[in-house]
């Protein structure tokens, strides 16, 4: 703050050496862009080749290639710490694991900025010693994307008073699309998600088979690509729902392919908040979900869709069944979904509060 009481703009190091594109990076693009609108004077350090990269280029953001290939990657670390000494920016911002176990090698070598990590993943702590020596030591402030990642900070023996919940969030003007497709005979029910375990897709799979053996005429469709992919289409041959459950692979466009769907299910066994599940919500269809991680916290069970526990496939069968059966019910969930995204969610709303949160950390000093 400015002796005139205006803030003062600051300048950001953002580092986000990641190659694929999720969630998070949808969050740094979002929060990139909104500061730069601020005129904040930004920098990001980001994989050359990665996603992220190219969609940067039009956020106003000076970018600086870096290649870490591992959690020990010292040289770009140092290369780092001559950055930090050398730039004296105010805040640098770490943005994913990756990035935030290389902040050892190169934190201290500033003495004016304020680290700031984000934790977007609601895994437990292996070791509450590791956590306390990387998030106490190796941070000023930690940002939490949901309450129940907070809660797993603390119990690590992450201080209180670093951490703060800062929800993602979505433009949900952006989800706001008619069903363009001719009205299917049956329901459709799909999800997006990165074809990996924790995202717990076996579980739609089998969900899918046993709904088929009541005979009811449901299209499932599942969008994005991973590792999982060959092993959960050899299950749904082996579950005979291959005729039934479409793998769409990586899609460009999700506000489209939301649009066509009468229920999104997201059936994760760990879950950070639920970004596909918002953008869901934003479109307007009831969502069912796994009771784990952010999604109680997004999801409100019975008003914006159902939760179920993870790895129950049954339970996930029942929730689809209950909602095709209540039509005016899942309407009703879908348009209180699409408010509460509208109240809470947005991505301004997610980059303000960050924002307002290194002005806080920065009057500590």
């Amino acid at each position: 703050m400015s002796a005139s009481g205006e803030r003062r703009l600051l300048k950001i190091l953002h580092i986000d050496p990641e190659r694929n594109w999720g969630g998070g990076e949808a969050q740094v693009l979002g929060l990139l862009t909104y500061l730069a609108k601020q005129g904040h004077r930004q920098y990001l350090l980001a994989h050359p080749q990665g996603q992220l990269w190219p969609r940067a280029q039009d956020s106003n953001v000076s970018l600086i290639p870096m290649i870490a290939r591992n959690d020990l990657a010292v040289r770009p670390a140092w290369a780092i710490r001559r950055l930090i000494q050398r730039e004296n920016f105010d805040i640098v911002h770490l943005h994913t694991k990756r990035a935030h176990a290389l902040a050892a090698w190169f934190a201290a070598g500033s003495r004016r900025a304020k680290f700031v990590v984000t934790r977007r993943m609601d895994y437990p702590e292996k070791s509450s010693a590791r956590a306390r020596w990387l998030y106490n030591r190796g941070a000023d402030g930690v940002v939490a994307i949901s309450q129940k990642i907070a809660d797993l900070l603390r119990d690590a023996g992450v201080e209180e008073r670093k951490i703060r919940v800062v929800y993602s969030g979505i433009e949900p003007a952006r989800f706001r699309r008619p069903r363009l497709g001719s009205t299917p005979v049956g329901a459709i029910v799909g999800t997006v998600a990165v074809l990996e375990e924790r995202k717990g897709l076996r579980y739609l799979i089998e969900a899918a088979a046993q709904l088929r053996e009541q005979g009811l005429p449901i299209e499932y469709r599942i969008a994005g690509a991973g590792p999982l992919s060959a092993e959960l289409q050899e299950l749904a041959r082996r579950l005979g729902v291959a005729d039934r459950v479409q793998f769409c692979g990586f899609v460009s466009d999700p506000a489209a392919f939301l649009a066509e769907l009468d229920i999104f299910v997201m059936p994760s066994l760990f879950e950070g908040l639920g970004v596909a599940a918002l953008e869901a919500m934003a479109a307007g269809k009831p969502v069912v979900a796994s009771k784990v991680g952010g999604l109680a916290e997004s999801v409100l069970d019975g008003e914006t869709g159902l939760l179920v526990e993870p790895g129950d496939a049954a339970a996930l069968a029942d929730a689809i069944l209950q909602l095709l059966q209540a039509p005016e019910r899942a309407a009703g969930m879908g348009r209180r979904g699409a408010a509460r995204v509208e109240q809470r969610f947005s991505l301004d709303q997610m980059a303000r509060t960050n924002e307002a949160f290194y002005y806080e950390l920065l009057a500590q000093s």
